[in-house]
């Protein structure tokens, strides 16, 4: 029984092993699906209340930014002819959505994600490790 637990700790480091190796070699392609499905989401925007309009505005109003690589990817969306900038893409709290680029967060959100995902790479990591490596103690 004893045998039968070691061999399953060890399967289960090596799975932890073979996601960090794989997430780290093909950390671009992560990149570029985020980028590519963050996109596709703002094309798909409407203030109904689907998930991914959900979590475009908690991305923007977190991090006070707006679109992808900047306030102006949203005029190429349908929400934008319609009704303009999303409130949540908005500098202050109490504004309307409105086609003012004034009053509106100029940085995109990719570069911002991206930045926070990369700082924490670090502690993820070394706290994926040692978990890891405490399963085998």
């Amino acid at each position: 029984m004893l045998k039968l637990y070691a061999m399953f700790l060890t399967l289960i480091f090596l799975v932890e092993l073979v996601a960090a190796i794989v997430g780290f070699v093909f950390r671009h392609e992560i990149k570029n699906s985020f980028k590519n499905n963050y996109e596709k989401a703002l094309k798909q925007y409407n203030s109904t209340g689907d998930y991914r309009s959900h979590a475009v505005d908690k991305i923007q109003s977190t991090l006070h930014c707006c679109g992808v690589t900047d306030y102006t990817d949203w005029t190429n969306t349908n929400y934008y002819s319609e009704k303009g900038f999303p409130k949540s893409c908005c500098k202050r709290e109490d504004c309307t959505p409105q086609r003012d680029a004034d009053k509106v967060n100029n940085e995109g959100c990719f570069i911002k994600v991206m930045t926070i995902i990369e700082s924490e790479m670090g502690v993820v990591a070394g706290i994926s490790f040692g978990v890891a490596c405490f399963q085998d103690i």
